[in-house]
This record gives C-alpha cells, structure tokens and sequence, in this order.
C-alpha cells in the first residue's frame, strides 16, 4: 500500500540546512496497523506530512497504492488526498458552527455527492462510532472522546484507502484514549490501513507494528508480539 525509499528531506534555517529524514526505507502493507515513534526533532512530523501529500521529499521515492507521488500540482495534490487519505488529528479540527452529521458529510461535499447522499452515508458512520444519538449536536457540546469519534467518522467517510491519525490520544484522559484506540482496532479489523503518529508508548502497544525514528532514520521496526487490548490495560 505504501513504499518509501530512500527518503532525504532537508530545511532551509537562515542560511543554514536542517537535514530531518537522512534516506528513510519504509514499507507498509494493506490491511496494517503501524505506529511512528519518535522524540521531539526525529522526524515522525515531517514523515507523516509526506505521507499525507501535504509536504514532498527532496530524494528518494513515495508510491502509494502504486501511484507515484512526485511533482504533483496542487489540484492533483489535493486530488490523491481526498481519494486515498483519511486523516486524524490531536485537536480533532471538528468546525465548530457545523453539527457532527455536518462535520462528518464535509468531506463528501468535495466528492460531488448529492445532499442526501452525504446525510445518508455521514449517518451511517456516526452509527459506527457510536454516536448516531448525537449527530445534531455542535462541537462544544461533545467531550473529547466524543469529538475524536465524530473526527474518525469523517475520515471514513470519503472511503480512503489509508487513514493518518497523528497523535489522535493526545488531547484525552487515559480511558478515553483506550476506548479511542479500541475503535482504531476494530477498524483496521476490518481490513483499513491504519498509521499513527504518537509518543505513548502504551498507545504504540496497541498497534501490531512499531516504527522508531530518530535524529532522522529509523532505529527500530518491530511487530507488536501481542497487541495490547482495551480490557488487558
């Protein structure tokens, strides 16, 4: 599903040249469940916005769901990230004058579907999510669990081949972040392509892949030997 090779991305500080992804080879499989490990400064940020079309490597190759990603326009850009990419946030960038039903369709507003094809199919995965019940309601009236429950339903909704979550527990209390990381488990059951960004190491326990960056190459790819359930931790 993706194939990265050799993947060098640089910055321009000043005068000076920040060398962040120093020739990155990473592969992921339909169907996987990965997680991006990594300090401060390793990398996992700016690997992730490559992944997800929002930045482009300096050298070395992206193929995704064998499309290469390379030299694309804007349009063609946002094009191939509303076609393959769901993608999850920490803040959840739910839009706060607009319902969960609404925050939900959005995406498929920009696929040319009809009204009531977006209400339709917007229901459906807020049904889930668990939260058919609440799909009238605004942001500011949903806990956090909730907010990033509504966030993965509309990263659904639009089908994509991969879904990018970065730090989705990040904003939540332990429990909550569980009951999220169950949902992201059941998901991938299904057969999705799952990545997550994060720092917690218990969170990471939960995927069946750990992926460890640092200062720019990874150090560490290793299978998740038993994946940690909701009702182990």
């Amino acid at each position: 599903m993706i194939e990265i090779k050799n993947l060098h991305k640089s910055y321009r500080t000043g005068s000076n040249s920040l060398h962040v992804l120093k020739g990155i080879n990473f592969s992921v499989a339909e169907g996987e469940l990965v997680s991006i490990m990594g300090s401060s400064g390793s990398g996992k940020s700016t690997l992730l916005n490559i992944l997800g079309i929002l930045d482009e490597a300096d050298e070395g190759s992206y193929i995704l769901d064998g499309v290469p990603i390379k030299n694309l326009s804007e349009k063609l850009a946002a094009k191939y990230r509303n076609k393959f990419l769901g993608f999850i946030f920490q803040s959840f960038n739910l839009i706060g004058y607009k319902t969960a039903l609404d925050n939900v369709a959005l995406p498929l507003y920009y696929q040319g579907q009809s009204r009531s094809e977006r209400v339709e199919r917007a229901m459906s995965y807020l049904e889930k999510v668990g939260l058919a019940d609440w799909a009238d309601h605004l942001p500011n009236e949903l806990s956090g669990g909730q907010k990033q429950r509504v966030a993965i339903a509309r990263a659904l909704a639009s089908d994509p081949k991969v879904l990018l979550a970065d730090e989705p527990t990040g904003a939540l209390d332990t429990k909550t972040s569980y009951e999220v990381m169950e949902l992201i488990q059941e998901i991938n059951d299904e057969g999705r392509t799952i990545l997550i960004v994060t720092h917690e190491h218990d969170i990471a326990e939960m995927t069946k892949r750990i992926v460890n960056l640092k200062d720019g190459i990874i150090i560490e790819d290793r299978v998740v030997s038993q994946v940690r359930a909701l009702q182990n931790v």
